[in-house]
């Protein structure tokens, strides 16, 4: 399998800078996976020359907008310009039926032009057959405000690819990725700041002894981090971890030959005196 990132931010400050891209990550193999389209998605896949109308499943973990911002457009994209009943949407209870504190993010007009509408529950497992092949979800829980988000275990062609989405780091999270090839780690800061709800490097390092995956890739980096090198970052939890760890950039793949190959970014075309 493939993991290719189209944009790596996270974190409010960045989300509206669009220092790094918020657009999520596609997972390639026998079927082709679009994990949290945040702004940048759409824009993203054009950059990169990636035909969204080929994608299979569309993974929604929870309900912030820079998750779900570009969903509507890739399932328009995947449905054939919604002319067609085709794709399939696994997503939290909230980004499909809203609750106390959130509407729903998908209309119920696009949800409608998907072939199967999946809601995503932490610690249950899911097998998704489509177009002949097989993709096995186990949704793995979070420390979120947004209570019904989860991450996953992805199981497809052989290897595992495990995802945290966004969460702090909680005794026994390590457990729910145990046997994955990849663990994509959703590493906002390299400190606690007080701030709940998002993953820092501490917390990291925890997850990693804990899960020992092959590899663990970061990405979803808040301000401060993006511009403390989170490469340097990555370089610290390797040595603390155990685990090799990666920081990943937008535009840049992972797979089976296990390097980062970077492609073009939107920073490549913001001048140094426009980069905060």
């Amino acid at each position: 399998m493939n993991i290719f990132f189209i944009g790596t931010g996270g974190g409010r400050v960045n989300l509206l800078a669009q220092l790094r891209s918020t657009g999520g990550f596609i997972i390639s193999g026998s079927l082709k996976v679009y994990v949290d389209p945040g702004p940048g998605a759409l824009y993203g896949a054009k950059l990169h020359k990636i035909d969204l109308s080929k994608m299979d499943i569309l993974v929604v973990t929870h309900n912030h907008i820079d998750h779900y911002n570009d969903a509507e457009i890739v399932m328009e994209a995947m449905s054939g310009y919604a002319l067609q009943k085709k794709g399939v949407l696994v997503a939290s209870k909230n980004v499909l039926q809203g609750g106390a504190h959130f509407d729903p993010s998908i209309s119920h007009y696009h949800q409608d032009k998907m072939q199967q509408v999946i809601c995503g529950v932490p610690k249950q497992r899911n097998s998704i057959l489509c177009n002949g092949k097989n993709a096995d979800f186990s949704f793995t829980p979070v420390k979120h405000d947004d209570e019904t988000g989860f991450g996953f275990v992805l199981a497809m062609d052989g290897q595992k690819i495990g995802y945290t989405s966004d969460s702090e780091y909680f005794e026994g999270l390590g457990g729910y990725f145990n046997g994955c090839d990849y663990l994509i780690v959703n590493n906002l800061k390299a400190e606690d700041d007080g701030i709940p709800d998002h993953m820092d490097s501490g917390g990291c390092i925890k997850l990693l002894k804990e899960a020992k995956p092959k590899t663990a890739i970061l990405s979803h980096f808040g301000m401060k981090l993006i511009n403390s090198m989170p490469e340097l970052e990555a370089q610290k939890i390797t040595a603390k971890s155990g685990v090799k760890t990666i920081a990943a950039r937008d535009g840049s793949s992972f797979g089976d030959g296990g390097v980062l190959e970077s492609k073009k970014s939107l920073l490549d075309f913001v001048q140094d005196d426009e980069k905060i």
